[in-house]
């Protein structure tokens, strides 16, 4: 039961993660398609959305290690 509430848990957050990831890059890349003077601070708002994105993927393993190792 343990070992698969963890595989839930990883599952979840790296399907979600890599969704929105795609999403967020997709969306850039047509707003840059767009306005492409707008690039430097359309890839700056970006980056910082996919740091805080993987965020969550890291949030999902370290719950993932706690539901191993406790």
């Amino acid at each position: 039961m343990k070992l698969l509430a963890i595989a839930i848990v990883m599952s979840t957050g790296t399907i979600v993660t890599a969704y929105s990831i795609g999403k967020i890059g997709a969306s850039a890349n047509e707003a840059i398609g767009r306005n492409p003077e707008a690039a430097p601070k359309i890839q700056t708002a970006m980056i910082l959305a996919i740091a805080f994105t993987e965020a969550i993927a890291i949030y999902a393993f370290v719950v993932s290690l706690i539901l191993k190792f406790a």
